[in-house]
């Protein structure tokens, strides 16, 4: 299994000295990839008077949340790193401009040397949608025709595409991405969302922890969904989660053992909202990697 690091995005704050000292670090550690999330703008709890808020996910971030923009993070830390894989777990898609992600994306690849890894998804804060002018609705749909359309941007220098949100009259984009295309994952847990991963996607983030009841049954239905589309269940990649904080070492262990078991490819490792400094992070993926990494 490759082993990744989630970047600390709420406790890191807004030093880029600190920023590129994780990065350099949890590279200079053996960890293979770095995952960050993306929000791009955040709610305030008060809005009662929304009635899709009581729907908001349980812990859910809001206006104090900081967050680095991931493709801006990414261009600064591709002159900062020098052999980690550069990951998105997940770039909300449907709230971005299609095409403007794909040169973003082909961009961070040429910049890094082919060390990208895009991973999308629908995102759950239709406030976010709504401050970017973009249809929270039909999210679904439109993502696989983004996915469609990033792929051929991606791979052809001129590009003849007509879909039913996207419009590209023989245009392309330059430079192309180093990888031909983008490894490109999706996230996602309910069915239709499982569903559009076994027919799409490079790989499925699952997000889910490794102590989750919710994984085997997810799984399962993945396998199932990748069966139906001609697609090799036991050779499709999909990443796991093992969470740090507030776990004893030989949780950590077990949680290794539960992901190899159940044949994951890659394994994130998680220290966001345990309440410490980054500097303490870092200590506990030190920790975690002479313990059970390799």
């Amino acid at each position: 299994m490759q082993l990744g690091a989630i970047f600390p995005q709420a406790e890191i704050a807004a030093d880029p000295s600190a920023v590129a000292r994780w990065a350099r670090t949890v590279e200079q550690l053996g960890y293979e990839h770095l995952v960050a999330y993306d929000h791009v703008i955040g709610a305030h709890p008060d809005r009662s008077d929304d009635p899709r808020a009581a729907r908001w996910p349980r812990g859910a971030y809001d206006h104090d949340s900081l967050f680095h923009e991931p493709m801006v993070l990414f261009g600064y830390l591709a002159a900062l790193t020098e052999r980690i894989l550069l990951t998105t777990g997940v770039i909300v898609l449907p709230q971005r401009q299609t095409v403007l992600a794909a040169k973003q994306l082909a961009e961070i690849d040429v910049l890094s040397g082919g060390r990208l890894r895009v991973g999308v998804g629908l995102g759950w804060n239709h406030v976010e949608y709504e401050a970017l002018n973009e249809d929270f609705s039909n999210r679904g749909r439109r993502l696989e025709e983004q996915v469609e359309a990033l792929r051929r941007l991606w791979t052809e220098p001129v590009v003849d595409f007509e879909g039913r949100w996207h419009s590209i009259p023989r245009a392309g984009i330059k430079p192309l991405p180093v990888q031909q295309p983008i490894p490109l994952w999706l996230g996602g847990h309910a069915d239709p969302a499982l569903r559009r991963v076994a027919r799409i996607a490079d790989g499925w983030l699952s997000s889910a922890d490794a102590f989750s009841p919710a994984v085997e049954p997810m799984l399962a239905a993945l396998r199932r969904h990748l069966a139906d589309a001609g697609r090799d269940p036991d050779a499709f990649p999909f990443e796991g989660r093992v969470d740090l904080p507030g776990r004893t070492p030989e949780e950590w262990k077990r949680g290794m053992e539960r992901w190899r078991e159940l044949g994951a490819s890659h394994v994130a490792v998680n220290t966001l909202r345990g309440e410490v400094e980054p500097e303490r992070q870092l200590e506990l993926l030190e920790r975690f990697m002479r313990l059970v990494g390799r």
